[in-house]
């Protein structure tokens, strides 16, 4: 099976490659291709199952999470292996698991050893913590935002908003560059602030004193707000409702584990969760990649990449001739997050924090070698002179 699903995904990339003949559309075909791919593999348990299996009785025959990584370096890791896109842990069917929830849950309500939700903690929790945050620094190294670009699933739930978009021909709207600038450093003010408000959440495990009521085991905030970022993530509720429409969650036992005056809090989805959605949603639909310009995770990933001291051993990065650079602006125009440093910085590496690695300016680049990808020192992409046909066309 395993050599079928690489089979086929190896003669996808070939037959886009081979009959996507135009320069501009070849790699924004290839990507989301590759999107579709790895939608799959971290949802994998939808699609090998096992099927018609009972995870959780009231909740319905769903396939059951088939977590890679349960043991990094000998360790037991029972939740899966970390990657930095927003793979949910509350549906069904993943394969691996999203950092953010993994960096609130292990300092609460899991800071100790002892039973989780549905596994056993042999080890503590800034044990835990250490490889998440450890994985996640050698992979943000590695590819860096390629993660948010090429492989995130609510990326390519924006990418497809913004398709809808052009099948009705609505232009997209742009953010004043210092709201976009501003809007880039609001990720690490959400992800900071959710880690302190779990720290004080976690107060009782972490320093022996109890800030927050019903922080205890059993009790209502360690029930319904434990990991207090998901309570507002838009893509937990995305994950419940498609799941629940594909028949793999009961939506009915969702929406009655959900609680409070105003439906805030519950298992699986909340009212807040839904407004989230929903406004970024329609967001997404005005401006390209709206989540992506304010993602936690993103920023995480960013942290780790391109700022120094991991900016000096980052393997992938975009770099600029300055010399082949004619200040046309194609590069600033196409970018769906708005990044204006490709443009403006002189030459050389012009990686930064808010480009999530789609590599569209490349493939608009109408001037041949002036934009470059690299991985390792290794050129695996460059600009080509797409206003002049090739020798093979």
């Amino acid at each position: 099976m395993g050599t079928i699903i690489v089979g086929a995904i190896l003669a996808g990339i070939l037959a886009i490659l081979i009959w996507v003949r135009n320069k501009t559309e070849k790699v924004s075909v290839l990507r989301l291709f590759v999107q579709f791919v790895f939608l799959a593999l971290i949802f994998i348990g939808l699609i090998i199952g096992p099927f018609a299996t009972v995870q959780f009785q009231p909740l319905g025959t769903a396939p059951r999470d088939v977590a890679v990584g349960k043991n990094i370096l000998g360790i037991p890791f029972p939740d899966g292996m970390p990657l930095p896109v927003l793979a949910c842990y509350y549906p069904s069917g993943r394969s691996v698991t999203c950092p953010i929830w993994q960096m609130q849950a292990y300092v609460f309500p899991f800071w100790t050893t002892g039973k989780g939700w549905d596994y056993y903690y042999s080890t503590p929790g800034i044990e835990r913590l250490a490889i998440v945050f450890g994985l996640v620094i050698v992979m943000a190294i590695i590819l860096g935002r390629v993660f948010c670009g090429w492989i995130c699933p609510f990326g390519l739930y924006m990418d497809l908003i913004i398709r809808v978009r052009k099948i009705f021909k609505k232009p997209h709207l742009s953010f004043a560059e210092k709201t976009n600038t501003l809007l880039s450093q609001l990720r690490y003010v959400i992800i900071a602030a959710f880690l302190i408000i779990s720290v004080i959440l976690g107060s009782q495990a972490i320093f022996g004193t109890r800030l927050i009521p019903e922080t205890q085991t059993n009790g209502y905030v360690t029930n319904y707000f434990n990991a207090p970022f998901c309570l507002v993530c838009p893509m937990r509720p995305l994950c419940v409702l498609a799941e629940s429409a594909l028949g793999f969650m009961s939506l009915s036992y969702v929406v009655s584990h959900t609680t409070g005056i105003l439906a805030e809090a519950g298992y699986y989805i909340t009212s807040i969760n839904v407004i989230a959605l929903v406004l970024v949603t329609a967001l997404a639909l005005a401006f390209r990649r709206f989540w992506c310009r304010v993602c936690p995770l993103g920023g995480v990933t960013a942290l780790f990449s391109t700022f120094a001291p991991f900016k000096r051993v980052a393997l992938t990065r975009l770099t600029k001739d300055e010399e082949k650079c004619t200040k046309c602006g194609v590069c600033k125009r196409v970018c769906p997050t708005q990044v204006t440093e490709v443009y403006e910085k002189k030459g050389g590496d012009v990686t930064v924090s808010k480009c999530m690695m789609c590599f569209r300016c490349v493939e608009m680049c109408p001037y041949k070698d002036t934009l470059k990808v690299k991985m390792a020192g290794k050129r695996v992409f460059k600009s080509r002179n797409w206003l002049e046909p090739s020798e093979s066309d």
